[in-house]
C-alpha cells in the first residue's frame, strides 16, 4: 500500500510539472498560428503548422512503441525533451534576428513532432507504471483537468505575452516552463520499468508486428481505434477551419478566437470534474459512443449558423463538455486490455492508427477553406447560403463547419452499427 501511495506521489508530481510545460508548449503553438495567420492570411498556411507535426507522428509512430519497449522510460521522455528544446531555441534565435519564416516554422515543428512519437509511448508506460489500476480513472480526470486548464490559459496569457513582448516573449516562457519539468524529471522522480520489458534483441520489424499481432485480435479495441480515427478527421479539420472563420468574421477577431478556446476548455474543466465525481459506468463502450456523438451533433452546426461569439461559445460547450468522459473511458479499456509490457508497442501502433487522420484533416480544412468553400460563396450574393452562412469573409468556413457536422454524426452513426454487440466494464 505504502508502495503504490509514493508511486501515485511520484505519478502527480510528473503530471503537473509536464503539465505546466504543455502549457508552455501550447501557448507557443497557439502564437505562431496568430503570427503566421497575420502575415499570410491563409487557413492552409496556418494548418501546415500541425499538418508537420502530426506528419512524422503518424509515419514513425509505429515503430516508436517497440524501441520505448527496449529503453529506458526516463531517459527516453528526458532525451526527447532536451531536443525538443534545443529546437525551440533555434526558433527564438530566428524570431529574436528577424530571420524566422514560415518554412523554419515547418521544419521544427516536424522535428518537434519526431520528438513526441518517441516521447508519448514511453510517457504512457511511464504511466501505468506509477498509477495503481484503481486510480485509472480518477488520474485519467486529472488528465483532462490540467488539459481543460491548458486549453483555459493558453489563448488568455499567450495572447497578453504576445501582444506585449511579440512571438519572443511567449516562447522564453514555454523554455522556462520546459525546465521546470526537465529538472524535476531528472531529479526528483524515479520510473519503473516494466518486470517483462522487452529487451532483448528482437528485431524493430518484428516488435512492431507484435504489437499489430495483438490488435488485430482485439476486434473491440481495434474498433475503437478506428472510430477516434475518424472523429479525429473531423476534429483536425475543425482545428483548421476555426480560426480562419473567427478572425475572418465581421463580429469576430483575435480576441473572440481567445473567448471561443477559452469557453472550449472551461467545458472540459468542467468536463474532468464530472469524470472525477461520477462512478464508473457500466458500460464504457456505450458511454464513449455516446459522448462522441453529442460533441458531433452540436458544436459544428452552431458555428455553421451562429451568428456571434455567444451562440459559438455555447456550440463549444456542447462539443467538448463530455471529451473528458469519453477519454477516461477509453484510457481505462486500453490501460486495463493491452499488457503492461506490450503497452510501448500496442499503444504506438494505437497511436499510428488513431491519429493519421489529423494531418489528412488539417490538410483537407485548410484547403477546402481557401480553395473551395471561401470562393464559392463570394459568388453567392444574395442567396439562400448567405442568409445561412453569411456574406463576408469566413462565411465559406461556416458552411463547411455544416458539411463537418454531417461528417461527424456520419462516423458515430456507422461505428455505434459496428460496437453495439460489444459491451465492456471492470465486472464483466
Amino acid at each position: 500500500m505504502k508502495d503504490q501511495q509514493k508511486s501515485l506521489k511520484q505519478y502527480l508530481l510528473l503530471w503537473s510539472t509536464q503539465s505546466l510545460s504543455t502549457l508552455g508548449s501550447g501557448m507557443t503553438s497557439y502564437a505562431l498560428t496568430l503570427w503566421l495567420y497575420q502575415k499570410t492570411g491563409l487557413a492552409l498556411e496556418t494548418a501546415m503548422l500541425q499538418i508537420c507535426t502530426y506528419a512524422p507522428y503518424v509515419l514513425m509512430s509505429i515503430f516508436a512503441g517497440a524501441l520505448s519497449d527496449r529503453w529506458n522510460k526516463k531517459l527516453t521522455m528526458l532525451g526527447c525533451d532536451l531536443f525538443a528544446a534545443l529546437s525551440t531555441v533555434a526558433m527564438l534565435l530566428l524570431a529574436m534576428t528577424g530571420e524566422l519564416s514560415g518554412w523554419h516554422l515547418y521544419l521544427i515543428n516536424a522535428f518537434n513532432g519526431l520528438m513526441n512519437t518517441i516521447q508519448r509511448p514511453a510517457g504512457d508506460v511511464a504511466a501505468t507504471m506509477l498509477i495503481p489500476k484503481e486510480k485509472y480513472q480518477k488520474t485519467s480526470g486529472l488528465r483532462s483537468l490540467s488539459d481543460s486548464l491548458t486549453n483555459i490559459l493558453t489563448p488568455v496569457i499567450a495572447t497578453a505575452l504576445f501582444a506585449f513582448g511579440g512571438l519572443e516573449a511567449v516562447i522564453a516562457f514555454d523554455l522556462s516552463t520546459f525546465a521546470a519539468a526537465f529538472i524535476t524529471l531528472s531529479l526528483f522522480i524515479k520510473i519503473p520499468e516494466p518486470d517483462h520489458a522487452q529487451k532483448e534483441k528482437t528485431s524493430l520489424l518484428r516488435s512492431t508486428g507484435e504489437g499489430l499481432s495483438w490488435l488485430s485480435s482485439k476486434p473491440m479495441v481495434l474498433y475503437l481505434i478506428l472510430f477516434l480515427a475518424g472523429i479525429n478527421l473531423v476534429a483536425s479539420a475543425y482545428n483548421a477551419v476555426l480560426p480562419a472563420m473567427v478572425l475572418s468574421k465581421p463580429n469576430g477577431g483575435k480576441t473572440v478566437l481567445g473567448l471561443v478556446n477559452t469557453t472550449v476548455g472551461a467545458a472540459t474543466l468542467a468536463g474532468s470534474i464530472i469524470v472525477m465525481a461520477t462512478p464508473k459506468p457500466k458500460d464504457r463502450i456505450r458511454m464513449i459512443w455516446l459522448s462522441l456523438f453529442l460533441s458531433m451533433s452540436t458544436e459544428n452546426f452552431m458555428l455553421a449558423f451562429g451568428k456571434g461569439p455567444i451562440i459559438w461559445c455555447i456550440g463549444a460547450v456542447c462539443g467538448w463538455i463530455a471529451i473528458p468522459y469519453m477519454g477516461a473511458n477509453l484510457d481505462v479499456i486500453l490501460r486495463t486490455e493491452i499488457p503492461k509490457d506490450m503497452q510501448g508497442r500496442v499503444f504506438s501502433c494505437r497511436n499510428t492508427l488513431q491519429f493519421f487522420t489529423i494531418p489528412v484533416g488539417y490538410y483537407l480544412g485548410g484547403m477546402l477553406t481557401d480553395k473551395v468553400f471561401e470562393p464559392f460563396m463570394q459568388d453567392k450574393s444574395g442567396t439562400l447560403l448567405n442568409t445561412l452562412f453569411g456574406s463576408s469573409k469566413g462565411s465559406g468556413a461556416a458552411m463547411l463547419f455544416a458539411v463537418l457536422g454531417f461528417a461527424g454524426m456520419a462516423v458515430c452513426v456507422v461505428f455505434g452499427v459496428l460496437l453495439r454487440k460489444y459491451k465492456w466494464s471492470e465486472d464483466k
